[in-house]
């Protein structure tokens, strides 16, 4: 295998973000605010959509999807669009899991595949290069009886895609409606973890509470990672020169020894001959 040297700086330039929330909370109508947007859909309910011109894709089987996304990797077409939206990966799940089971006898063989093959896509299109993605999910409500509240989290079919989920993305935003002091609500993505909330921003650049702007959100990341270049830039350069300043001093006139005794030492030799 040929080995590639990179750098941190160029491992990724676009966004793979994963954003979950309740039905009818506008995740698929994030897909309006991304630069040149295509839908990867599994779900009817593109009514929000109406007014908007945006190209998408329905996919109904495990083929359907590979075929996307060998179109993406490889069609000329593919590339005027700027950001992949796949709008549910909860419904693409349900979708794959209602074909396996229809396949396999024991349930937990579906289920398997299911993990294994959405494993897989999920990777695939979180790698694909020179795109930004965006991952829409379902949210789940589990009650904690013992604790006393409620914890929300992305829903996908089986414990195990649950739990792997977040570990996928660098962004997994949480799509919540806030109260102004007027009482009046609005919508903002959760972008750092809370006790019933996961959440997590990688970039580091993403404030606590961020507006549901797909663009705004890209921008504002890639903004952010320039700065922390130059931050980065900057501590190299001043490191250098710590390094000459350090071998100039090094250079000093070494220390000579000579066989002059010390006044202490003539003081001695003078007191044992008396």
């Amino acid at each position: 295998m040929a080995v590639v040297l990179t750098t941190t700086k160029k491992a990724s330039t676009h966004v793979k973000a994963l954003v979950f929330g309740e039905a009818g909370m506008g995740k698929t109508v994030l897909c309006a605010t991304a630069p040149k947007p295509l839908i990867i859909s599994a779900e009817a309910g593109l009514l929000s959509l109406s007014d908007h011109d945006i190209p998408v894709i329905e996919v109904k089987t495990v083929q359907d999807v590979m075929d996307v996304y060998e179109w993406i990797t490889t069609s000329k077409e593919a590339d005027d669009f700027e950001t992949i939206c796949l709008d549910s990966i909860t419904e693409i799940a349900e979708v794959l899991l209602t074909q396996y089971k229809k396949e396999e006898k024991d349930p937990r063989k579906a289920y398997g595949r299911l993990n294994d093959d959405m494993s897989t896509l999920i990777r695939s299109f979180r790698d694909l290069k020179g795109k930004h993605v965006y991952f829409s999910c379902k949210m789940i409500r589990k009650e904690d009886e013992s604790a006393g509240f409620a914890s929300y989290k992305p829903a996908m079919p089986g414990n195990t895609l649950i739990n792997n989920l977040p570990y996928f993305f660098d962004e997994v935003l949480a799509l919540r409606i806030g109260k102004l002091p007027s009482g009046k609500e609005f919508r903002y993505l959760q972008t750092q973890p809370e006790l019933q909330w996961p959440a997590k921003d990688r970039s580091g650049t993403l404030g606590k509470m961020e507006k549901p702007d797909l663009s705004y959100i890209f921008n504002k990341i890639a903004k952010g990672k320039k700065k922390i270049e130059e931050v980065v830039k900057e501590n190299e350069e001043s490191l250098k020169e710590e390094i000459v300043e350090e071998k100039t001093e090094t250079k000093k006139e070494p220390l000579v020894l000579n066989d002059e005794p010390s006044p202490d030492t003539k003081e001695l030799e003078t007191e044992t001959e008396a």
